[in-house]
């Protein structure tokens, strides 16, 4: 499996790319092209051309989660296929794959700051697959739906609301999901903003591949300030855990990567970044 940083809020000195507080990547597995989240805005596209990968040929648009960081860059990703069409350019329409709330209004002090797009609107244009349960992508590579939450330290507090069938309720953003690799030496984890809690995550992926040994996380770890509670609870089970690797980013400030670096090896993350897994 092959992973491309198409946008996060970091980017590299020397390589000019685009970042944005957001997250997307492209997931290269098999024969199948995985874009997961596609940011806030165009920015993935633009870093993608300065790469020299074609996102027009693409199997799966997985989404993480509903909030405006994640799914904004729907409507960019629309008008370059639509206009992929019009230039009669080769392309292959992906599926979007999503638990059932992504597409909701997600509410903050009033303010969107969720999808743009709706689901009728997005069904004009790709193909849309909702599940709650795991799906096997690939033979190795599963999206995890929606994940239990068994930890008592997380995911505990509601961020705004939702509208969901003409009712307006307190969001736990049940949406948020995640995609795992089943490398030779163990599971690699792909998170955006872990708002179901990274130890809930790694807890699931474990559960669901049938596999203990972790090898790498990368992404959004929601750890914003976290309490000590919280913090000193989630490096007690990062050191029970032992991954090999953290590739944190995108939600995860500095205090926190500086105490999981107490134990595990926390690596750089920025727009451009490859790793690649077997």
């Amino acid at each position: 499996m092959k992973l491309t940083v198409l946008v996060d809020n970091n980017t590299y000195i020397d390589r000019y790319f685009i970042g944005e507080p957001a997250v997307s990547y492209l997931i290269e597995e098999e024969d199948k092209r995985i874009l997961f989240d596609v940011g806030y805005s165009d920015a993935f596209i633009r870093n993608s051309e300065k790469m020299r990968i074609d996102l027009r040929k693409l199997d799966y648009v997985a989404l993480s989660h509903g909030h405006n960081d994640h799914t904004w860059g729907l409507d960019p990703l629309i008008r370059m296929f639509s206009e992929a069409k019009l230039e009669q350019l080769e392309f292959r329409l992906p599926t979007i794959i999503a638990h059932p709330d992504v597409f909701y209004s997600k509410l903050l002090n009033g303010e969107e700051i969720g999808s743009l797009l709706t689901a009728e609107k997005i069904t004009r244009h790709f193909k849309l697959e909702y599940t709650k349960k795991p799906v096997w992508l690939t033979e190795k590579l599963v999206f995890l739906g929606e994940m239990e939450r068994t930890m008592p330290f997380e995911a505990d507090n509601a961020i705004g609301q939702i509208a969901r069938e003409g009712e307006i309720s307190e969001d736990y953003l049940l949406d948020d999901s995640a995609l795992v690799y089943k490398a030779e030496n163990g599971l690699v984890i792909i998170v955006a903003c872990s708002h179901s809690g990274i130890c809930n995550t790694i807890e699931y992926a474990k559960k669901v591949c049938g596999d203990d040994r972790i090898l790498d996380i990368i992404g959004g770890f929601h750890l914003l300030n976290p309490g000590e509670y919280q913090m000193n609870k989630t490096v007690e089970y990062f050191q029970t855990v032992k991954p090999k690797y953290l590739h944190a980013c995108h939600c995860t400030d500095l205090k926190s990567k500086i105490a999981l670096s107490d134990v595990a090896n926390v690596l750089e993350v920025g727009v451009g970044l490859t790793l690649e897994f077997r």
